[in-house]
């Protein structure tokens, strides 16, 4: 009976236990073992695996974060932690290992599959920017999350002819901020790709307010120029037809239920990952792409243009007039 071990690395997302939960089953029903290990890399430093079975994962798709914990490990950076937890993994006849999370999660299963070990990364992170695939397991709950706050935001600006910044995450990416400033007719997006400038902004404040638009809404990505309240208060010190306000939503976009998207993304993808090994493949990334899950060697692996972003700077500047 082979046995093989899956763990959440780096930062949770919303369907991490979705993609747990169908990798366990996917695993059982070949007749295999499967353990979980706690925290992340921690728990393969710290030694601390758990066998899974099918009801240890029960009830668990809905929920968001991740049992097993999740978080960085700053000493795997280490080749000998890596090589420890490589030794444990085969000392407990572990052969495969299954890896949820994001870029930096993926340079880790590629230095332990250099140590021999067998390993999938599936990609987990809501800020969608890992190479290769064109979504990410939590992006759309993320984006779900951003927009209920901006929609509810909106009314209390439109109220008081504020102008509000909201701050979303996504790390060196936009595209937690492009999407849910486009599906919340947003005035104003910017992201680390596209930087503006000061008079850019105060231009389309101007031009807004003269249309006599009671509110303005500009969606930050957390790597753009300037964050939250830095911009707030060039606004505010400069002057145009809005009072700014700003709020940074932060780690409110990696919790709670995950959407049915996530939901499905992460159960095919879970099973994929299972798949994979079951396929001799290691050091590889299950990825969507063409409304499809596929999986890809790390090495092989390009920039995949989402089809949701074609055309965006019409689609913006048409959902705004």
């Amino acid at each position: 009976m082979r046995s093989i071990a899956i763990l959440g690395s780096g930062g949770d997302s919303p369907g991490m236990n979705a993609c747990l939960r169908a990798a366990t089953r996917a695993a059982i029903s070949r007749g295999w073992r499967i353990f979980g290990a706690y925290g992340g890399y921690q728990g393969l430093v710290d030694r601390k695996l758990v066998e899974l079975n099918s009801r240890s994962v029960s009830r668990i798709i809905s929920r968001g974060g991740c049992i097993l914990g999740a978080g960085r490990c700053d000493s795997f950076l280490q080749h000998e932690v890596r090589a420890a937890a490589a030794a444990y993994l085969k000392e407990k006849g572990i052969d495969g290992l299954i890896v949820m999370g994001g870029d930096g999660s993926l340079r880790g299963a590629t230095e332990l599959h250099r140590l021999s070990l067998q390993v999938v990364t599936v990609p987990g992170t809501i800020d969608n920017d890992m190479v290769g695939t064109e979504i990410t397991i939590g992006a759309d709950t993320a984006i779900n999350t951003a927009m209920e706050a901006i929609d509810r935001l909106r009314d209390t600006a439109e109220a008081h002819h504020r102008a509000m910044i909201v701050e979303v995450m996504g790390r060196r990416s936009g595209y937690l901020a492009v999407m849910s400033g486009l599906s919340t007719g947003a005035e104003m997006i910017i992201t680390p790709e596209r930087p503006v400038e000061l008079h850019d902004i105060f231009n389309e404040m101007r031009t807004d307010g003269d249309r006599g638009k009671r509110h303005f809404i500009i969606v930050l990505a957390e790597g753009a120029r300037w964050r939250a309240p830095e911009l707030t208060q060039l606004i505010n010190d400069a002057p145009n037809p809005y009072e700014a306000r700003y709020t940074v939503l932060g780690y409110i976009q990696r919790g709670g239920s995950p959407s049915r998207f996530d939901r499905i993304l992460a159960t095919r993808m879970g099973v994929a990952a299972v798949d994979a090994l079951a396929e001799g493949k290691s050091d590889a990334l299950v990825c969507w792409r063409h409304n499809r899950v596929e999986v890809h060697p790390t090495e092989s692996l390009q920039p995949q243009p989402s089809p949701w972003t074609e055309n965006l700077d019409r689609v913006h500047r048409i959902s705004t007039t």
